[in-house]
């Protein structure tokens, strides 16, 4: 009934006429004629409709063969256009690639790398650093984190593949090896391992042996475990993964920049009852109790403690039996200080350490003038700076520095 109602809305008939024309004015025939003229005009109006869904279903039943048939007609992007899009963020996925990547997400074994790529990628922690992690976190990991990573693996389960930053890291560290060998520099190492011919020292990320032959000291290998020594590098050998380290010419380096007199920091190894063992830059030197103040010290304990830093004046430097000796009382402003007011000791070691090298040198400028004195068939003069020079053309224009000549022994 709707739908009739519906097709009638609208429509005018017209009023039944009320006429006196004898030929018209029976009632029945004018309402007769009203309903055929109603029912013209309702027909009329039902055939507009239907020519009109008519004309929808073949516009629909056009379309649909035309999709059928030539789906991408009149379409301005192209299956072509498509795989070409997709090849900007395609990549080659063979082992040893880099590729860029962010990691989005952590977990307890790794972490999930965005690569822009048609499948995920995941990089285990064991893969996250050249150095031994359990979280990805302590490699500086997190959501937002972007690097350049290699391809080493693929997971066939999900097609997944598998990054690293250790690969990189240990490329860098090798370069970084090869580098300071050339520029024959100390670096610190730490010793984490040992076997019957040496020890193994952990530098710039690669373990490099130690030879026992090449350690300064007669520390044993368990003495040295844990502890970090200067070295040098002898050997850096990357295709057979060899790193061969020198304690020793690394302290040799180190020992002729000892002169008398100079200042330098150290570090309190251990105590003993005659002294204290300091560290000095890998060298070990004794603080005799003697040298510690000019007062009387009768518990070292009460002053120093084992890795306390402090500041202490080179007195001797016996280079072939390699010891060190070491004094604080030669830098205390006055006597005392270095029980009562260590830190001003600190403060003013440089002051004093070079008030102690003038006598030093006005010491020795006195024991040339000396030996001048009592051999002048020697034929050499002394300048104002100590220095001995010739008297005549044979000898250097700059004179001889006799800083390390012994006395003349008594005939």
């Amino acid at each position: 009934m709707a739908c009739l109602t519906n097709q009638f809305v609208g429509l005018k008939c017209p009023r039944i006429l009320r006429t006196r024309n004898k030929n018209l004015g029976n009632p029945i025939i004018i309402h007769t004629m009203q309903k055929i003229v109603c029912k013209a005009t309702s027909v009329g109006t039902t055939n507009a409709q239907t020519r009109e869904r008519l004309k929808l279903k073949e516009m629909f039943e056009e379309a649909y063969e035309r999709c059928r048939i030539a789906p991408m007609e009149g379409v301005g992007f192209t299956v072509e256009d498509f795989h070409s899009a997709l090849e900007k963020y395609d990549f080659d996925s063979d082992m040893g690639t880099k590729v860029k990547g962010t990691v989005f997400k952590v977990d307890a074994n790794g972490a999930l790398v965005d690569i822009t790529a048609k499948s995920s990628a995941y990089l285990p922690v064991k893969e996250a650093s050249i150095h031994n992690i359990k979280h990805v976190e302590e490699a500086g990991i997190f959501p937002g984190f972007r690097e350049e990573f290699v391809i080493i693996g693929k997971n066939e389960a999900d097609d997944s593949v598998v990054l690293s930053l250790r690969s990189i890291q240990y490329d860098l560290a090798w370069e970084r090896c090869r580098q300071l060998q050339d520029e024959d520099v100390v670096v610190k190492g730490k010793v984490v391992g040992a076997n019957k011919g040496g020890v193994v020292a952990l530098v710039e990320g690669l373990h490099g042996f130690v030879p026992f032959s090449q350690i300064f000291s007669k520390s044993t290998a368990e003495e040295l475990l844990e502890k970090e020594l200067p070295l040098k590098f002898v050997e850096v050998d990357q295709e057979q993964t060899r790193v061969i380290l020198s304690n020793r010419k690394a302290m040799a380096d180190s020992q002729t920049q000892l002169g008398i007199g100079s200042v330098v920091l150290g570090t309190v190894q251990s105590l003993k009852p005659y002294g204290a063992f300091i560290d000095i830059g890998g060298i070990n030197g004794l603080l005799h109790v003697s040298q510690i103040s000019h007062d009387r010290v009768s518990d070292i304990a009460t002053i120093f403690q084992p890795g306390d830093t402090l500041k202490v004046m080179i007195l001797s430097h016996d280079r072939e039996r390699g010891r060190v000796s070491l004094s604080t009382k030669k830098l205390e402003p006055t006597p005392g200080d270095m029980i009562r007011n260590p830190k001003l000791v600190f403060e003013k070691a440089e002051e004093m350490a070079q008030t102690f090298r003038q006598r030093i040198a006005q010491a020795e400028a006195m024991a040339r003038a000396d030996l001048l004195k009592f051999h002048p068939e020697s034929g050499l003069t002394l300048n104002s700076d100590g220095i001995l020079g010739p008297l005549t053309s044979g000898l250097p224009a700059e004179g001889l520095d006799l800083s390390e000549t012994f006395p003349a022994e008594e005939s």
